[in-house]
């Protein structure tokens, strides 16, 4: 692990979910006045605590914990949203005294702290209507058909392979005349550029992560993940809301309805979040090259499974 203690430079910890990346932060929080911040796209939910693996109560009582439960669960929440919320944490931690310490498994938020997130005007609901129609319509390899004729730039740059952001290039570009990487090009400066953060970035091998994996979801099925899912039934469940993308929650919700045994639901869920897992590493390993990579396992760092 890098030399952390002789400067004050924020600690950025990245991983893949399960990795221990929560209890390694919380270790180097409190040795140097530390104050974690959440980079989770799922944690800053307050529906969400034991299926989000949410920081518990000891874990909160260790050392000062931010950003965590504070968005509504029929909110939608930006890569943009985290990103303000985070510039005012950041400022309010340097009048505490506190040392940022930014952990999390959403690469996005990462790469939009370190490298910068072009400021795009929001993309108004009756143009997401339509095209959410037109991908209905007209089969959503449409949006790539379009770019590569209108904003050839922005095709040769994205996943068009990936409908999801061939859709919203199209949906910037319906919005704004502008195209997406020429928005991308004119991004401001990042609010820590790399070279003034320690980078860590958690490895381990992938059989040691899936057990890990399979073995926490049984832990939160014993803590109240199925009691929480109910109450998510009763109140705000809504498939088609971010905030319900929640690995797990789906499966037992399907499950409580009666149309998945427990075991089935289970077995789905830890699938689910090895698979998770597999596209965080990915993603990490391709755009988190500079960042230094801290290789784990049980036997090296004592980490709670929670």
């Amino acid at each position: 692990m890098p030399t952390l203690f002789t400067d004050k430079k924020p600690i950025l910890i990245a991983g893949p979910t399960a990795s221990g990346k929560s209890a390694l932060a919380i270790k180097i929080a409190r040795q140097c006045n530390g104050a974690i911040i959440n980079a989770d796209a799922l944690q800053v939910y307050e529906g969400w605590n034991i299926l989000t693996a949410r920081p518990g109560a000891d874990d909160l009582g260790q050392c000062p914990h931010y950003m965590y439960g504070y968005v509504a669960m029929d909110q939608s929440y930006s890569v943009g949203g985290w990103l303000r919320a985070v510039k005012q944490q950041l400022t309010d931690c340097e009048t505490r005294g506190e040392r940022p310490v930014v952990v999390g498994g959403t690469g996005l938020f990462f790469s939009a702290l370190t490298k910068g997130l072009a400021d795009i005007p929001k993309v108004p609901l009756e143009v997401r209507q339509k095209a959410d129609q037109m991908a209905i319509d007209q089969g959503r390899d449409v949006f790539a058909a379009i770019l590569k004729l209108k904003d050839p730039d922005t095709y040769a740059q994205i996943d068009v392979q990936n409908p999801a952001r061939t859709q919203r290039a199209w949906e910037v570009l319906e919005t704004t005349g502008t195209g997406l990487s020429t928005w991308q090009k004119n991004q401001p400066a990042p609010i820590i550029p790399e070279a003034e953060a320690h980078l860590i970035s958690l490895t381990s091998d992938t059989d040691w992560l899936n057990a890990r994996i399979d073995q926490r979801f049984d832990t939160m099925v014993s803590l109240g993940a199925l009691e929480e899912c109910r109450a998510a039934m009763g109140s705000w469940w809504d498939e088609t809301l971010p905030s319900c993308k929640a690995i797990g929650a789906k499966e037992l919700i399907y499950h409580l309805k009666g149309e998945l045994g427990l075991t089935d639901a289970v077995e789905a869920a830890k699938l689910q979040t090895r698979r998770y897992a597999k596209r965080q590493r990915t993603w990490f390993r391709s755009h988190m090259k500079t960042w230094h990579k801290l290789h784990i396992s049980d036997d090296e760092i004592d980490i709670p499974l929670l």
